[in-house]
């Protein structure tokens, strides 16, 4: 991986670095300015130069090089540095997008939507009758810029692809947006010029109405109902309804089979655009103090530049109007003054929290069974952990770490939960009371506990190079986990395993060799810890037996082609006798779900979903009936989490629309913790911790809401007396 380029440095002897004007996975989009010419321009760089990554890079390069058009940005330029890496030069479009519009204003009014619409089909339709033909992929309310004086810009093509005559297979990465995205791009079928129809229609509803439509894959595969658009906002004509609607039919073949037919369409629902003539422009952004510095790229900017897949957002709640959003504001406040008077009479219940909980709404669960390539080995089914709790050591300060209490929690959203998890009558453990997690709110990733309402996050961890990647004893009493640990990542060279007691005294390095070793995973007996180690070469499997400190390896032993060529993410049976990993298989290329004994015998594919569908981080649940992991479309950071049921060899999603990674069981089984991003501010790049149901139903909670990273939630063991 490349470097990041430093502000006022001087790129290809060219471009000044001025600013940063957005940050992803994959590098940052910059604002420069060209010395040859004297003029703003945007910098959007690739660091991961890998062939994969450079080729998706090259593609929109080439895309955008050879576009002219009134309504889409320009490339003026695109070059690799060597082991730096590549970067497109383009127009720098100074303004606001019109997600950032319905932020600030709540819906549009009808005839803007009109306006824009008719540009974006403009665009489309040149984009769509390109040879070969170019298709977007990805238009949503981020990538409708609107610059200073009004003009509108379909913006960032890192999904688009190439579809030339006769084409029998796609070109470019997949990815998808709940709410914008049609049910075609979920799966393998082709995507053509009415996928862009539809995330055009789905956009203009949503800016007409501050609702996110309902996603296209539970329409299709849920029979759910689309909400008609006059529900939301009856002041939207029939005309202009009817054809946006049209634009979001589920079946492509029932939506308007162009974008210049859309675009017409859009023009005659009103009589005063009917005659639209000329450039289209709608009113300019407002000119604040200091706009001139807090322009962005006409790109927004995904977590993994030029990788092309954007992550979807999780499923969110209906944007509010902006009085809507003041009078929120006003009620939480004054609620807020009541909470605090009330916990001075009573201790802080789990009902209180409910009524605070940091929630997201999401439609309901569905069950979308998907085909198993290969068959999988019996899953286990008994074992199931006691339901006895009882209340280990409590916390209590150490004279060599020092936790520092997190800011209070600000609620995400203000409606009230039918129903959230409480703590136990305990303080620690039993139950689902408490999760390890990590956060980086002190400014390096350290391990904090916290109750499962969110409630008392304490710091366990306070090592200079960091801590993350906690894994509990079966007792509940010790954690092990991985440092140096400088931020969220797949994995840590030059790490090593440490042992902690619970509150954070006796600090215990591990002997297991300093090459880099992460992803610890304590075994249910307690006398061994499953680990990942860069020590051979690549990401293998190991296990370090606690008696004797013997490390023994467990996969790449064998050159079968058949078998991954690295290994990663080990999880244990509740017997302890088997293991399910990620691993990286060579003849798909391709990340999936496999197993073995504890031994590392019998390798063997577990959930294999194909090479474009990637699976990792996996989980076993408690009853040993259902294995738990995190599904991508390739290497994108934020996927769904999904469910692989042992006794029906099937796949479904925990909660379709809602996205996540990094889940894990309660130890009753009942919740699962992981980790998501806030996309109701896509400003916002932290992770945060998440709650729902195991079985997808009732709301997602929200349990960390800092302006920091907080990553790899772990729950405490049920303790037994």
């Amino acid at each position: 991986m490349g470097a990041k380029l430093e502000l006022g440095s001087l790129l290809h002897n060219r471009y000044h670095i001025v600013e940063i004007l957005g940050q992803g996975g994959m590098g940052s989009v910059y604002r420069a300015v060209d010395e040859n010419l004297g003029v703003d321009v945007a910098v959007k760089e690739n660091l991961f130069t890998t062939e994969d990554y450079a080729r998706q890079f090259r593609l929109e390069a080439v895309i955008l090089a050879n576009l002219r058009h009134a309504h889409l940005p320009r490339v003026t330029d695109h070059f690799v540095i060597a082991e730096q890496g590549q970067y497109l030069i383009m127009d720098y479009i100074d303004g606001e997008d019109l997600r950032d519009r319905m932020e600030r204003n709540g819906p549009i009014s009808e005839e803007e939507a009109i306006l824009i619409g008719a540009a974006m089909c403009d665009a489309l339709q040149y984009l769509h009758t390109r040879n070969p033909s170019i298709i977007h992929r990805d238009l949503k309310p981020g990538n409708v810029r609107i610059s200073k004086d009004g003009h509108i810009y379909l913006v960032d093509f890192g999904l688009a692809k190439l579809v030339k005559a006769g084409q029998a297979t796609t070109t470019g990465a997949r990815a998808m947006t709940p709410g914008y995205s049609p049910p075609e791009q979920y799966g393998t079928a082709r995507t053509g010029p009415r996928t862009d129809i539809y995330s055009l229609g789905a956009t203009l509803y949503a800016a007409l109405t501050g609702t996110i439509p309902e996603d296209g894959l539970a329409r299709a595969v849920d029979n759910v109902e689309l909400v008609p658009l006059r529900a939301y906002n009856p002041k939207v004509s029939r005309k202009l309804a009817a054809a946006i609607e049209k634009a979001m039919a589920v079946h492509p073949e029932d939506r308007f089979q162009s974008a210049q037919e859309f675009g017409q369409a859009l023009l005659n629902s009103k009589s005063n655009t009917q005659r639209q003539d000329g450039e289209i422009v709608i009113a300019p952004p407002p000119q604040s103090p200091g706009s001139e510095d807090n322009g962005k790229l006409a790109h927004e900017i995904p977590d993994d530049i030029g990788n092309g897949p954007t992550p979807p957002p999780p499923s969110k709640s209906p944007r509010k109007p902006h009085w809507a959003r003041r009078w929120v504001f006003l009620s939480f406040f004054l609620l807020t003054i009541v909470v605090a008077v009330g916990s001075i009479l009573i201790f802080w219940s789990p009902i209180t929290k409910a009524l605070l909980g940091n929630l997201i709404t999401s439609t309901p669960t569905s069950s979308i069974a998907l085909a198993i390539d290969t068959p999988a080995a019996q899953l286990e089914t008994s074992l199931q952990p006691s339901a006895t709790q009882s209340k280990p050591p409590s916390l209590s300060p150490s004279s060599t770490f020092t936790r520092t209490l997190l800011p209070s929690l600000t609620p995400f959203q203000t409606p009230t939960p039918t129903e959230t998890p409480a703590a136990t009558a305990t303080s620690l453990g039993g139950g689902f009371s408490q999760l390890a997690y990590v956060s980086d709110h002190t400014g390096m990733p350290q391990i904090f506990i916290m109750n499962s309402d969110g409630s008392n996050p304490l710091q366990i961890s306070n090592l200079t190079f960091g801590a993350c990647q906690p894994s509990w004893s079966p007792d509940g009493e010790r954690l092990v986990f991985t440092s140096p640990c400088s931020k969220r990542q797949d994995d840590y060279p030059g790490a090593n395993l440490f042992i902690i007691n619970s509150d954070g005294s006796n600090l215990t390095p591990l002997e297991t060799g300093a090459e880099g070793n992460f992803d610890p995973a304590w075994s249910p007996d307690g006398t061994r810890i499953a680990f990942t180690s860069l020590r051979d070469g690549s990401r293998q499997i190991y296990v370090l037996t606690l008696g004797n400190n013997q490390v023994t390896r467990l996969t790449g032993v064998s050159r079968d082609v058949r078998l991954p060529d690295w290994s990663m993410q080990p999880a244990w049976s509740l017997s302890g006798t088997q293991i399910v990993f990620t691993g990286h298989g060579l003849l798909t290329d391709s990340l999936q779900i496999w197993e073995m004994s504890d031994a590392g015998l019998g390798q063997s594919f577990l959930i294999h979903r194909g090479a474009d569908l990637w699976n990792s981080l996996p989980d076993w649940s408690p009853d040993g009936k259902t294995i738990l992991f995190s599904e991508t479309m390739g290497a994108q950071e934020l996927g769904w989490l999904m469910r692989f049921n042992g006794a029906t060899l099937s796949v479904d999603h925990l909660r379709t629309g809602a996205s996540g990674t990094h889940g894990n069981y309660s130890p009753d089984g009942a919740w699962v913790a992981y980790e998501s991003k806030d996309n109701e501010d896509t400003n916002r790049q932290d992770f945060d911790i998440y709650l729902v149901r195991s079985d997808g139903t009732g709301a997602i909670v929200r349990l960390t809401n800092a302006l920091t990273m907080e990553f790899d939630p772990a729950w405490r063991p049920i303790i037994a007396p």
